[in-house]
């Protein structure tokens, strides 16, 4: 096949791989994976079914690759947490980047939580190893700093987890938080006000006398 030829197919290999997955992450949010059928995508790419079963091998690898691309996103937030890095600078810039990513793709987001709800059924087992790994490393990273004096001791497992809720509220339960917000939906404003909120309070508490200017 002409190198312009293969190029091309890419792109559309690409373009079509995009269109899926982005008309899944929407149906799967609302749905749930039982809820969910793979005509349903189909229909709303505007594509024929074969052509979702030639990019997918099933309904689960479709479900399975979004939730990677989410974890990937998380990941690249957590990295922001190195152990040669000032601590406030380094919460600080994971608490914006986790919101920042929620804030991009809620539906993720919300697919995750409704996933861990009815009870991790389709998470599979490395994503969970994944996951379980990553935690550990950076509990190593906050528990390193505790040590050298520049991190309030506490349980860095359990601050993990209330960070994680307080940055996925925003999407997982936004209704909620529209409520509480008295907003019909949630601004870039209020994301921004939320991560000040959030490091100024959580993180602030944990960083031996951490001032305000300091964290943002």
């Amino acid at each position: 096949m002409p190198r312009t030829a293969e190029r091309l197919d890419e792109k559309i290999r690409a373009r079509n791989i995009r269109i899926i997955l982005d008309v899944a992450t929407e149906v799967f949010s609302r749905k749930g994976f039982d809820g969910t059928r793979i005509a349903e995508i189909a229909e709303l790419s505007k594509l024929p079914k074969a052509n979702i079963y030639y990019y997918f091998s099933s309904k689960q690898e479709i479900y399975s690759t979004i939730i990677a691309h989410l974890i990937a996103g998380w990941d690249d937030a957590l990295s922001k947490l190195r152990a040669d890095r000032d601590p406030a600078d380094a919460l600080r810039d994971y608490v914006r980047a986790k919101l920042e990513y929620t804030r991009g793709n809620p539906r993720e987001s919300r697919l995750f939580a409704s996933e861990i709800i009815q009870g991790a059924r389709f998470l599979s087992e490395s994503d969970r190893a994944h996951m379980r790994a990553a935690t550990d490393k950076y509990v190593a990273v906050l528990d390193q700093w505790m040590q050298e004096g520049r991190m309030v001791t506490i349980n860095a497992r359990h601050f993990f987890i209330m960070l994680w809720g307080a940055t996925q509220f925003y999407s997982d339960f936004e209704p909620l938080a529209c409520d509480a917000l008295h907003r019909k939906t949630i601004s870039a404003e209020d994301y921004h006000v939320a991560a000040e909120t959030i490091v100024n309070s959580i993180v602030g508490g944990v960083i031996p006398s951490c001032s305000t200017d300091k964290l943002l």
